[in-house]
């Protein structure tokens, strides 16, 4: 049996990443994983930590730890029963754990209580790992009901003393829970006189939204008061309760009696935890906000006393890299963002969490309203397919809008370069990774070396988006971060470069017949080809003295014998099939493609052993045992995509070699510069990239492609980069300023003599 593992669990720590509290994080050490289970409702995590005991976690949430739960336990619990005149029936809704109901029967006047929580997943898992809080769910008081609370309190009017909610943060289902119907719900089943107390969130956090509760439940009890507690695994270390009353006349803050065997509460924690502290009680009472200012908020109120004008930016295109592009433009709180897709629900979903950010439907495809929302923009920043690049840039000259691009300049987009020179505006292109941040090093050893009076011999730059060594256990070594069908597209390439001060030329259909091993660091096994067209590179980068220079593809090894393979069978062919139908299996899809005498797997194995004409046993094994894995000889019914073999398989492979959360990919960059010094020494020269994902946050792919992007993109704006035209970073006036930034970031390239 596999060991248990969880994507919130890296190397031995448990981080505790969310939206709800961005910019921090929780971390525990775990001892071991005791228990992974994804629930009708949610995601259940429990684990054995090194300093807090086991650990329960909902949806990558920390719900209770048996170091400090009782904390939270008794206070959501005791300061509205302690309050209260005599509670004899009590409700808890959520709460599975069982840790609030074990408070409440410490209240002798209680004789019934029901916890109704929707996750049966919970309670038993509770019942298993966390039993000193959840025993007393077997107690002849205590009625467990599983199911739905507002339906259970909708069913129970006027029937409560007190209704304790233990829920969750307001994200997702438990976000009604924070609403204006459920507070009214919980008066209704409250008896008169009756009390609730609920999950209020943290003062460090979430002011504005206890300032919302608190004004929506004053509209429905006549008394509502914020009280909190201190807690070390919560978020900053506090969270807060929402205690209301049907009573006008009820003191929430005193208690009526003593409660025995508690660890937190007593009667003066009872009174001192209405009690707030100055930057909340003004807020909550005043409406004032007399927090301190820093970061975005200092530099937005500098701009604002300063007259700063705002910036409209236009971001087309939702794709992987987006997100990060577009948190580095909205750093400047004077950048206005509009983030612009054919579907509103993929913009909205990109702008989510965003400050200066608003979402729009827009279809490339209509001329009128593509000019009209790049004339309506200051810059525009172009991640929709390249072959869509020159109508912006065409929409841009119109408007004279500033355009941003990652992707190489086409001979389309060069064509308007003289056009976009007679607007003023500034097309900056290839600022991404590969091309972008190859280029940045580049120029910057190359121009070192000619200072100095060196001449650059040869130029060997690769580049590869692979998954993490861990990640990568898939006969290709491959897991898809953007389009399969472009990446398989590629593979088909023509290639040119230089060798020995001869031009090379590759047609598509070999190209992976020309990867070598290529060695960068004993850690990993690289095999590289080349990449397009690396000829004119010895122009761009002006290196003319260069004998060799190539730019290529780093893959892990393995990758191009099993993509020829593909190759010699026709699975890379686009071209429409009449006879791909859903009728066939994937091995009479296999027997058609390949031309063999019938769909049996030995038939096949022999007939694909025939054309491809594998170098040994042991290679061909390897290979035909992927093919077994990819379905190729199976039996199960194929479903065509687009009447071709390419985009059939390449929706099987979407399938089998995506990204699984909790994963994370690699970026590994090198510039290899072979240098002949003016005394007629030669040195080896490097710059080196080696950049992993985060498997909670960014690919690395995504960082490093959409972040260059973005600070090309401040630049242009800030007038740093002011040069009318179709431009790529290929000067020194160009390249500096953005590589000062880059490093900033933590994306520079390790320098090294070998």
């Amino acid at each position: 049996m596999a060991p248990l593992s969880h994507p919130s669990i890296q190397d031995g720590w448990f981080r505790e990443i969310s939206s709800q509290w961005p910019g921090q994080a929780m971390t525990l050490k775990v001892t071991k994983i005791l228990h992974v289970e994804k629930s009708r409702y949610q995601d259940v995590l429990v684990f054995e930590s090194e300093t807090y005991g086991n650990v329960l976690v909902l949806d990558g949430v920390i719900q209770c730890t048996e170091r400090d739960e009782f904390s939270y336990q008794e206070m959501i619990a005791h300061l509205p029963l302690a309050s209260h005149p005599n509670p004899r029936k009590v409700l808890v809704i959520g709460g599975g754990d069982g840790g609030v109901v074990r408070e409440v029967l410490k209240h002798k006047s209680v004789e019934e209580v029901v916890l109704c929580d929707i996750d049966e997943a919970v309670i038993r898992v509770s019942k298993t790992y966390l039993p000193h809080m959840s025993a007393l769910l077997e107690s002849p008081k205590v009625t467990v009901f599983v199911g739905d609370g507002f339906q259970f309190l909708a069913d129970n009017e006027a029937a409560y003393d007190v209704i304790i909610t233990d829920s969750s943060d307001p994200v997702g289902p438990a976000e009604s829970l924070f609403q204006k119907p459920y507070f009214q719900l919980l008066y209704d089943a409250l008896l008169p006189g009756g009390h609730i107390s609920t999950q209020g969130e943290c003062l460090w956090l979430h002011l504005p939204l206890i300032s919302q509760l608190r004004d929506m439940t004053a509209e429905i009890f006549p008394v509502t008061q914020y009280a909190y507690t201190t807690i070390p695994t919560y978020p900053s270390g506090q969270i807060g309760f929402m205690v209301c009353s049907k009573d006008p006349s009820r003191n929430l803050s005193e208690p009526l009696r003593q409660v025995p065997e508690t660890r937190y509460y007593n009667e003066n924690i009872h009174r001192c935890a209405f009690i707030l502290p100055e930057f909340a009680r003004i807020i909550l009472a005043k409406g004032k906000d007399i927090r301190p200012l820093f970061g975005r908020a200092a530099t937005a109120l500098k701009a604002s006393e300063e007259g700063k004008k705002s910036r409209k930016i236009l971001l087309m295109g939702s794709g992987f890299v987006a997100r990060p592009c577009a948190e580095y433009i909205i750093r400047d709180p004077t950048n206005e963002l509009t983030i612009a897709c054919r579907t509103l629900s993929s913009a909205i979903a990109l702008a989510d969490g965003l400050p200066n950010a608003t979402a729009i439907s827009l279809d490339v495809n209509s001329t009128e309203a593509l000019d009209a929302q790049v004339a309506a923009h200051d810059l525009v920043i172009s991640l929709i397919p390249y072959t869509y690049h020159a109508a912006v840039i065409k929409s841009a000259i119109k408007g004279k809008t500033h355009v941003v691009t990652t992707s190489y300049v086409s001979p389309a987009m060069r064509e308007l370069d003289e056009e976009a020179k007679r607007a003023g505006i500034v097309v900056m292109n290839e600022i991404g990774l590969d091309p972008g941040i190859d280029h940045l090093y580049a120029v910057k050893t190359i121009s070192e070396v000619h200072e100095k009076g060196g001449k650059i011999k040869q130029f060997l730059s690769y580049c590869g988006g692979l998954p993490a060594p861990e990640c990568s256990g898939n006969p290709l070594g491959y897991k898809f971060s953007w389009s399969s069908r472009g990446v398989l597209l590629a593979l088909l390439n023509s290639a040119s470069y230089l060798s020995e001060g001869k031009q090379v030329d590759i047609t598509g259909s070999d190209l992976m017949g020309h990867a070598k091993p290529y060695f960068i660091s004993p850690a990993y096994a690289f095999v590289a080809y080349p990449n397009r067209n690396s000829v004119p590179f010895r122009e761009f980068y002006d290196i003319p003295e260069a004998e060799t220079i190539v730019r290529g593809t780093l893959r892990y090894q393995g990758f191009p014998e099993f993509i020829k393979a593909l190759v010699d069978l026709g699975w890379l062919d686009a071209t429409e099939k009449e006879w791909l139908t859903e009728d066939l299996t994937w091995a009479e899809v296999t027997q058609r493609a390949i031309g063999a005498n019938d769909a049996s797997e030995r038939t096949l194995v022999a007939h694909i052993k025939a054309v491809c004409k594998f170098p040994n046993e042991s290679e061909s094994t390897r290979i035909i045992s992927g093919f077994r894995w990819i379905g190729l000889f199976s039996s199960e019914k194929v479903k065509p995509r687009g009447k071709n073999l390419l985009d059939t398989l390449c929706a099987q492979l979407e399938t089998l070699m995506k990204y699984e959360p909790g994963e994370r990919d690699l970026v590994m960059l090198q510039h290899k510069f072979v240098v002949e010094w003016q005394d007629g020494t030669q040195q080896i020269l490097t710059s080196t990239l080696e950049k992993y994902g985060s498997p909670c946050g960014h690919s690395a792919m995504a960082v490093t492609v959409g972040v260059p992007c973005g600070i090309a993109t401040q630049l242009v704006l800030d007038g740093v980069i002011n040069t009318p035209g179709v431009l790529a970073p290929y000067t020194k006036e160009i390249c500096g300023p953005i590589r000062a930034l880059l490093e900033s970031e933590g994306l520079g390239l390790v320098e090294r003599v070998l």
